[in-house]
């Protein structure tokens, strides 16, 4: 076992991380500091620092991040319009880098030598997690409690915080049977019943969403206003991009918008079944769409598509910080420079419907070729003829082998 003097720990307050900081303590003799980020998850944050300090933690750090968190991570994902296996918009995948990021900086700021975190030895996050503190400090060392501890059943970590006396919250209703995780982009949900794919969950499992049937019969419109593929105001009133996020999942929770029931791969090999609530994401990806079905070229448009998976695939799989998605990323933000204009959308009972799209400066509708009616001589149809014998040639001469 490494000698370890400091770790920065992931810390949530819960019960989990709770042990684990009692764990390190013990196992490892060494001072530990703890990092609780708030990144929209809507829950209070502030109560760890009081946990912290029955445990004897000198130094907590308990961060507000929900703007670089939107602005940095989220808003440049959605400009590629990114989507995991087809359907999963991300919401875990995407915040782990920045937690990442935050645990190697506070690792230097105090002098740690290693970090800590708690997600499981099953899952991705331990990926996420790693991958991302290895890029950025290649010495960085790592301590996975799941991946070292004997502490593998609830039935063992409830002893153990007895054994160390760590408060059991136990909440008046039996709290959750699922493994959530939340933040500004979504809440996700496994575990309990979800474990049978064939199992529909239940309509008290979700959160934040409304459902669709009981949403509002009067449906809503929002004018969404683009600068560089990226949201910067909402009926005309300019907001941040957390500010965003915030008000977007609002509407379109109580329009039942941005439920999903998904069975993925994960990068460890197994498949899980989880359900997800991403109402902001939901509006954002498909008014993106709509936005760049009307500012960009044909060939990028196309090229960011057949791009995009590998670049879901990164995310997903915790290469945030390696060189090929900023290789990625540098080309998409590129192509955005054009995506600039207003959408209009409504939401109803869980649909999101585009009424329309304009852009007074880089439109590439034009009217005189598209229309129906006489053009004035802007497009010759006669032209086709050869355009379509010129692309035919080869099946031609094919069928005619064949014959």
């Amino acid at each position: 076992m490494a000698e370890i003097n400091k770790v920065v720990l992931a810390y949530s307050g819960g019960l989990d991380t709770s042990i684990i900081l009692r764990w390190l303590q013990e196992t490892y003799s060494c001072e530990v500091v703890t990092f609780t980020a708030d990144i929209g998850q809507g829950e209070e944050v502030e109560p760890a620092r009081k946990k912290a300090e029955q445990f004897g933690i000198s130094e907590i750090y308990i961060e507000n991040l929900q703007e670089e968190y939107a602005h940095d991570f989220v808003f440049p994902m959605f400009r590629a319009n990114t989507l995991y296996e087809g359907e999963y918009l991300l919401g875990t995948s995407i915040a782990r880098p920045l937690i990442a990021k935050r645990l190697v900086e506070i690792a230097a700021e105090t002098g740690s030598e290693a970090i800590s975190h708690g997600a499981t030895g099953k899952g991705n996050d331990q990926v996420r997690f790693e991958l991302g503190a290895y890029a950025l400090n290649p010495d960085i060392k790592v301590i996975a409690p799941w991946r070292e501890w004997d502490l593998t059943s609830r039935e063992r970590l409830m002893a153990y915080a007895d054994q160390h006396h760590i408060p059991v919250e136990k909440k008046a209703d039996g709290g959750s049977p699922y493994s959530m995780d939340a933040n500004l982009l979504h809440i996700s949900y496994e575990g309990g019943e979800l474990e049978d794919p064939w199992i529909a969950p239940s309509d008290e499992m979700w959160r934040w969403t409304q459902p669709p049937e009981d949403a509002p019969d009067q449906a809503e419109e929002l004018t969404l206003t683009y600068q560089h593929g990226d949201i910067v105001a909402v009926n005309g009133t300019p907001l941040s991009a957390a500010a965003v996020m915030t008000l977007l999942n609002k509407i379109g929770s109580k329009h039942g918008v941005g439920r999903s029931d998904i069975v993925e791969n994960r990068y460890v090999g197994m498949k899980s079944r989880g359900c997800y609530e991403t109402p902001a994401g939901t509006i954002m990806l498909k008014a993106h769409r709509a936005m760049e079905s009307l500012t960009l070229d044909r060939e990028v448009a196309h090229l960011k598509d057949e791009l995009m998976p590998r670049y879901a695939s990164l995310i997903y799989n915790g290469y945030w910080w390696s060189p090929e998605r900023e290789v990625l990323q540098t080309m998409i933000d590129a192509s955005q420079e054009v995506v600039n204009g207003e959408v209009r959308v409504k939401l109803y009972k869980g649909n999101i419907i585009i009424l329309g799209r304009r852009s007074d400066t880089h439109s590439l509708f034009d009217e005189k070729i598209a229309t129906f009616e006489e053009d004035a001589g802007a497009y010759h149809q006669a032209d086709a003829e050869g355009f379509i014998k010129l692309n035919a040639l080869r099946m031609r001469i094919a069928a005619r082998v064949k014959e």
